[in-house]
């Protein structure tokens, strides 16, 4: 038997608390029981205005739940996943019940390696070309979740994309609500969540897409002006493939981390109903866009804080946990 209180459990956590997460928000809880681990998504960490359908929380939350996998793999044990384990608590987005002694796989002891060096790069990144053995290798990584990674410069979509990020940034900048919501969440050094100004990367000054900004500083900065876009699809939508687009996620942003390459968001088109709508129309009515991202080689940069293990945690009967 696994009790809360053992190293597996506590490594696995602290893996699974390093997911991205929406203005890193940290949208998760997890209720805890002998042998087992649920994954709640907390409705008090939901942004209401750039995420009133949950869609991004339960994309962090699947992210969320390869690292504790991948954590429990590598601390040596197996584990059982069943997803939306209740239709009464639709809250209650995956249970892990931990199981036998298990011998982690190359592939798991890499990814895991890879979770505290995974960071959102919201810098600048260097001109140089992703070799094509890497782009390869990340679009697998989704692959392996049931995702589809479509790299836009080889679809011939970089330009149709990037001018409908273009516009989606400037309709959030016009937003008195999203601003008001992107402030809050812009925080204080020594914040246990949110971005903090060291975090957030220099104002945008030419390149080719806009990264949003936190407010490191207002010197702007040129960004690259020939990124690697990617766009992450699921043949269907809805809290599981949102979830599951989550852990593919995450996999391909561990993997292109163990080949050293850098990652950010583009999360504006996502954030607008609208825009969404004709992202999947330029894909195909067949993918449903879930995340856009960019892949390059990264200058170094600064990962955000994270709440501790203690505040995330609550026994299964819904108390707190002491």
């Amino acid at each position: 038997m696994i009790l809360t209180e053992t190293p597996v459990v506590t490594a696995a956590l602290e893996a699974a608390v390093r997911a991205p997460s929406p203005h890193n928000s940290q949208p998760w809880l997890f209720e805890l029981g002998p042998d087992v681990i649920d994954l709640v998504l907390d409705e008090d960490r939901v942004l209401e205005v750039c995420d009133p359908d949950r869609r991004e929380a339960r994309l962090s939350c699947g992210a969320a739940l390869l690292n504790l996998q991948l954590a429990i793999a590598v601390a040596g044990r197996s584990c059982d996943v069943e997803f939306l384990p209740r239709k009464d608590r639709p809250e209650l987005l995956a249970r892990v019940v931990v199981g036998a002694r298990h011998r982690a796989t190359a592939t798991e002891q890499r990814l895991a390696a890879s979770i505290r060096a995974r960071y959102s790069n919201r810098r600048p990144f260097a001109s140089t070309p992703v070799p094509a053995g890497f782009r390869y290798a990340v679009r697998q990584a989704a692959r392996e979740e049931g995702a589809k990674l479509i790299l836009l410069d080889e679809v011939g979509l970089l330009e149709a994309v990037t001018g409908l990020i273009r516009r989606a940034d400037h309709v959030q900048t016009l937003d008195e609500g999203f601003q008001a919501e992107l402030r809050a969440w812009t925080k204080e050094n020594g914040s246990r969540d949110g971005v903090p100004a060291y975090a957030g990367g220099p104002r945008p000054s030419g390149g080719l897409l806009p990264v949003r900004h936190h407010g490191e500083s207002e010197q702007a900065r040129e960004f690259e002006r020939d990124p690697v876009v990617a766009v992450l699809t699921t043949p269907t939508d809805g809290p599981l493939a949102q979830i599951r687009a989550g852990r593919a996620m995450q996999r391909a942003l561990l993997t292109a981390t163990s080949l050293g390459l850098s990652a950010s968001f583009y999360s504006q088109p996502m954030e607008i109903p609208s825009a969404r709508a004709v992202l999947r129309s330029l894909l195909g009515e067949n993918e449903n866009p879930q995340v856009v991202f960019r892949l390059g080689y990264g200058f170094p940069g600064s990962t955000t804080p994270r709440r501790p293990v203690d505040a995330v945690i609550r026994t299964r009967s819904g108390e707190s946990h002491r």
